[in-house]
């Protein structure tokens, strides 16, 4: 089966001896809600790479979510599987397993969609664009990393929720106007971990690739099983709500809420994974 993730995600996603902890250990693992002693488990790098080719000036290019899904019927044909048992994919990924269903109807036998919908919602591409602005200012200036930790704490604050932040940090002024509040040291410290975690051409072709997603529901006649959450405030639960009503061969829409927003789908590990187990409990090994 196929698992895709976020558009931070990557092939890692299960725990290895040279990359550590994969970004979704706590579903794919031996005897883990996607069973690695059951199945094969085959997860991917979107395109763009982060490394551009040697001579070219790195620029980001115009990628759809539909692009992913022909580059990843590439690389089954590459590995000559003709047809998946199933397509996990969350946030960016089930957008991507959404349009994979939509062009390859006979390549998975059924999609498991985590906190992705059929659009991109205008609020949310509006959170995104000032990130982008503010990344282009950024490599305007000849400050790129600065920039690429600037958006991502923004792109923080809509992962999660008012409730977490509220839980979380105290609201204790500091001694001086520019100075951190407590929550700003955590924003501080997410993007300063990811500031080379990707390139600033990477980011906005990714960042673009979201908001450039739409795929008609009636379309897919692959059995879909949803999973959202009432907190998202990236993907709205009314989008989803919305997918599962035109769905054709709509198999099981499960809602819930969350302290973590649209981080969920990494939080929630029983929860999903419930639900996970209940969708392959009938796939023979």
């Amino acid at each position: 089966m196929v698992v895709a993730g976020g558009i931070s995600a990557g092939r890692f996603v299960h725990r290895t001896e040279t990359n550590g902890l994969g970004w979704w250990s706590g579903a794919v693992s031996v005897r883990g809600p996607i069973d690695l002693s059951r199945f094969q488990v085959l997860s991917f790098d979107f395109a763009p790479g982060s490394e551009p080719e040697p001579g070219v000036p790195a620029a980001p290019v115009t990628i759809t979510t539909q692009d992913q899904a022909r580059l990843l019927a590439l690389l089954l044909d590459h590995q000559k599987v003709q047809r998946v048992a199933a397509f996990v994919g969350c946030s960016y990924g089930g957008m991507v397993a959404l349009a994979f269903a939509e062009l390859f109807p006979d390549r998975a036998d059924q999609l498991i969609v985590v906190s992705a919908a059929h659009r991109a919602h205008p609020q949310a591409t509006a959170w995104r664009g000032i990130q982008r602005r503010i990344l282009q200012f950024a490599v305007a200036a000849g400050r790129p990393e600065e920039g690429v930790a600037l958006a991502r704490e923004l792109a923080m604050t809509t992962y999660r929720t008012a409730e977490e932040f509220d839980d979380r940090f105290d609201s204790a002024a500091p001694a001086a106007a520019g100075d951190n509040y407590p929550v700003c040291d955590y924003l501080t410290a997410r993007g300063q971990a990811y500031r080379t975690h990707t390139t600033p051409a990477r980011w906005l072709s990714m960042s673009d690739s979201i908001d450039r997603h739409s795929v008609t529901p009636e379309a897919i006649s692959t059995p879909v099983t949803l999973i959202g959450f009432t907190s998202d405030r990236l993907v709205p639960i009314d989008d989803m709500r919305e997918l599962a009503a035109r769905l054709p061969t709509l198999w099981r829409f499960v809602e819930a809420p969350s302290l973590y927003g649209h981080d969920a789908f990494l939080k929630e590990d029983a929860f999903v994974g419930d639900i996970l187990r209940t969708a392959f409990k009938d796939i023979k090994a």
